[in-house]
């Protein structure tokens, strides 16, 4: 396991450039990094699937990164939690790290005290990632990914594929597929941590948040969902028209880390959340075909980690909204099913759009 500087970069595809980034596992990493034709740039690894770098610019024109992360592969094989990564075979968390399937009683490792989360120990964001960039009109990687029967104690193999697209109009797409030969959990996310301001040094506190959602999944003090849905109105979870997330946070014990149940009639892609920060003109507007939205406001950032620009990860200094089914649905029937079976086809869309006033 290792990391070196980039040895080389190549032009594989008309606003896709590879560069080579080290190797952990015994295979190769690679960074792709997709630019539009307004000069937004993002850069995924093939380690995890991970945004390391979403460069864009605010309302003066000043280019700056809206995601945490590093600048080499180095700070992710030290385990951050999770930044950028694609999240599987299931994002957030399950009881117990336990579930029952056809009778069957599966086991998964405990990674977040008693209970299981993203994946378990070596979970899709810690895995190379095979790569291909696509021909079209706009910058797009496609990521596969096979999951073998028993990985992280989840039954049957699972083939996944995941492709970024960066539109012109600075738009990141995610699209999720999957298949499996046999029955199993499924519920995949990414987990990028966003600053619309640019700067660590600036908290999210003062970031308006918009959210979809006229209930969300009360849980218990170890964050997994009691069963009930919980309306938001009149309370610190209440983000059905824009509010500063700084106005409710310290009336939520530990800040927020709670799945919020959308607003949605049927599984097309939907407008469900709206990000904007004043002070660098950024808004930025989450679609998806998911029936639950993820917001963890950053509780547990330490300043353990160093971001690229030598500033310190302190807590509620980056926010995720994690497009994904609800927590622990394979032991809550009342929620919506993440089994997959044989036969059938995952599929899952999000986007995140930024726009600059």
């Amino acid at each position: 396991m290792g990391c070196k500087t980039p040895a080389k970069e190549t032009v594989v595809k008309p606003g896709i450039v590879k560069s080579d980034w080290g190797e952990t596992d015994g295979k190769k990493v690679s960074l792709y990094t997709l630019t539009n034709r307004v000069g937004t740039a993002i850069k995924i690894s093939t380690y995890g699937g991970t945004v390391t770098s979403w460069l864009t610019a605010d309302k003066a024109g000043k280019q700056s990164n809206i995601v945490v992360g590093f600048d080499s592969l180095g700070g992710y094989l030290a385990k951050p939690p999770y930044f950028g990564a694609l999240i599987g075979r299931y994002g957030n968390r399950i009881a117990k790290g336990q579930f029952t399937l056809d009778n069957v009683k599966y086991t998964l490792a405990t990674n977040d005290g008693k209970n299981h989360l993203h994946g378990g120990n070596k979970g899709f964001d810690k895995v190379v990632w095979d790569a291909q960039p696509v021909t079209d009109s706009m910058p797009s990687l496609t990521l596969t990914y096979l999951s073998k029967d028993g990985e992280e104690g989840y039954p049957g193999n699972l083939k996944v594929t995941v492709t970024y697209t960066l539109t012109d109009d600075n738009e990141l797409s995610i699209e999720y597929n999957a298949e499996t030969d046999k029955a199993t959990p499924v519920n995949l996310t990414n987990h990028c941590y966003f600053n619309l301001s640019g700067d660590v040094n600036n908290t999210i506190l003062n970031h308006s948040l918009w959210i979809n959602a006229d209930y969300y999944t009360t849980v218990d003090s170890t964050l997994i969902p009691t069963g009930e849905l919980k309306a938001v109105k009149g309370s610190a979870f209440d983000f059905t028209s824009p509010t500063k997330i700084g106005k409710g946070i310290d009336s939520v014990k530990g800040g927020y880390d709670h799945n919020f149940v959308l607003n949605r009639k049927d599984s097309s892609l939907l407008l469900v959340a709206s990000l904007a920060d004043s002070a660098s003109g950024r808004t930025m507007r989450v679609f998806t075909t998911e029936p639950g939205l993820q917001f963890y406001s950053g509780n547990f950032l330490d300043g353990k980690f160093i971001n690229r620009d030598g500033k310190a990860i302190k807590q509620h200094t980056a926010l995720c909204l994690e497009t994904q089914h609800f927590p622990d649905s394979p032991n809550e029937p009342k929620f919506p099913t993440t089994i997959l079976k044989p036969g059938e086809k995952y599929h899952s869309l999000t986007k995140y759009k930024l726009s600059v006033n």
